[in-house]
């Protein structure tokens, strides 16, 4: 390197250093950030946006989210719509077996006292029996046997899968901690309600074994303090996938884009209208794996393109898509948060499309202060509070023009009371005088499920396909994943670009 570059070099990385060791200032009052003198406003600096254990990133952007090919089962139920997505993360695969019995083994050995937390949280393997198959080795062996490891879990329900989410965020939180030094490891004494809670640590109600040396300090007073999600340190909450994102990491069309220009609409998660693989040197090959015909699972055996799997495949069997991410189109279908309604799509927001708001809040006592965990060691939410705030409508939203003609009424903030919320013409035919003898299988429990799986034929393995379930049910066919909101994710793309 020339000596005078060299020089350049040297001295611009020293006035670098001046200028980011020196007192930050606002530029609105001139007063100084992080210095007791000036009252010890607290400024952290932006900081490069970590990626949470086992996740994707995924940047965001524009897409047509419904079906756009002909609908086989003639549903109608998911007519297209351009909708923009901001920046997120979501599992690389599936929640495998192995995976999930970490989560029971960990519930057995904290709550001692509450055996029935594990018994709540075990998948069904019954999902397994047929009337008229020999399925019974999989009851017993899928979930539990050591070659299932990593194979995806199953007969999980949708309230099932977002407490593992709860777990997962804990316990990621957890160990972020730890490794900073900031708390001290403390597995063994962890039982029933004394377990770390990242809400009730951020709420004050978890007494956390701090290390002093790395505890967070505030700046006015220069006293230890406890950990605030604004200190950057912490994870956001993983949690279930929207239907929209779900359907935007599955299609994956970064990888039929040109300058900005989307040149082909992807039926699946790949180019093409055919489920085999055109590459040289998988020509053939299933690039899902999905029942084929009536009877035909897996293909015929020994050749080249069957593709081996008569029930769920191990995850990475197949092909990643353009993400990166595996099985987001066949191998098992996967819950995703959304209430189903047949016309959502005709009604969500442009931005951010989610079906299933419930406005919660940190529940208090009539002296307003934040009540205790419960038995269990989870703060306690509801929706009394979020009722009452001017920006929302009221605090659940599941019924919001969702087809039900009555589902225009709507309350004033001085109209919304507890009493009326609860009583009202919301919910979703419940047998009133006014549809009395109606039936319905869609209710507030109903969520979709996306992505198809080894028992249904190609056209269920379109990501724009949308099926659903009761939350409290199970399927030998339904499994999850995990994802995360981005915070600040527009600044990462960037930043590659600049490497580049």
């Amino acid at each position: 390197m020339n000596l005078k570059v060299l020089a350049c070099f040297c001295l611009s990385m020293i006035l670098s250093g001046c200028f980011f060791n020196k007192k930050m200032v606002s530029e609105k009052t001139g007063w100084k950030y992080n210095d007791p003198k000036y009252g010890g406003v607290e400024y952290v600096k932006p900081n490069n946006e970590r990626t949470a254990p086992g996740l994707v990133f995924i940047p965001g952007g524009a897409f047509i989210m419904g079906q756009v090919a002909d609908d086989i089962a003639h549903e109608w139920n998911n007519s297209p719509r351009r909708v923009t997505l901001d920046s997120y993360y979501i599992d690389e695969t599936e929640v495998t077996n192995q995976q999930y019995r970490d989560y029971l083994f960990w519930l057995g050995k904290v709550y001692t006292s509450y055996p029935n937390v594990v018994k709540n949280a075990t998948p069904d393997t019954l999902v397994w029996r047929s009337p008229l198959a020999f399925n019974e080795p999989y009851v017993q062996a899928y979930f539990r046997y050591p070659s299932y490891n990593n194979y995806p879990v199953v007969g999980v329900t949708w309230l099932q899968a977002n407490d593992y989410c709860l777990w997962r965020t804990n316990r990621v939180n957890e160990a972020e901690l730890i490794k900073r030094g900031i708390i001290t490891a403390n597995v063994v004494d962890q039982q029933d309600a004394n377990n770390f809670d990242t809400d009730a640590l951020l709420a004050g109600q978890y007494e956390a074994e701090y290390n002093e040396r790395k505890q967070p300090k505030d700046i006015a007073t220069g006293e230890a303090r406890g950990v605030k999600f604004e200190d950057g340190i912490l994870y956001p909450k993983y949690r279930l996938p929207t239907e929209a994102e779900f359907e935007y990491a599955a299609i994956a069309m970064i990888g039929s884009t040109y300058d900005e220009r989307v040149v082909e609409r992807r039926l699946y998660g790949w180019s093409g209208t055919n489920v085999r693989d055109a590459s040289k040197k998988r020509r053939g090959q299933m690039l899902a794996n999905h029942q084929r015909g009536r009877g035909d699972l897996s293909g015929v055996a020994g050749s080249k393109q069957n593709d081996g799997y008569a029930i769920p495949a191990e995850v990475r069997s197949f092909p990643p898509n353009d993400f990166g991410l595996y099985d987001m189109v066949g191998n098992v279908n996967e819950w995703v948060a959304d209430i189903y309604r047949q016309l959502s799509l005709a009604e969500v927001d442009e931005f951010n499309p989610f079906r299933g708001n419930v406005f919660m809040e940190l529940a208090k006592d009539a002296e307003g202060q934040i009540m205790a965990k419960d038995s269990l060691g989870r703060m306690r939410y509801d929706t009394v509070g979020a009722v009452d705030r001017y920006n929302y409508r009221v605090g659940d939203n599941r019924n919001y023009r969702d087809g039900d003609a009555r589902s225009s009424i709507f309350y004033t903030n001085a109209e919304a009371t507890p009493d009326t919320v609860a009583n009202s013409k919301w919910v979703y035919y419940q047998g009133d005088a006014q549809h009395k003898g109606m039936i319905t299988l869609v209710s507030d429990k109903s969520r979709v499920f996306k992505g198809g799986s080894f028992l249904d034929r190609p056209e269920r393995l379109r990501p724009a396909v949308r099926r659903f379930l009761d939350q409290d049910r199970a399927a030998v066919d339904i499994g999850f994943r995990c994802a995360m909101s981005s915070m600040g994710g527009k600044a990462k793309i960037e930043g590659k670009k600049k490497k580049k």
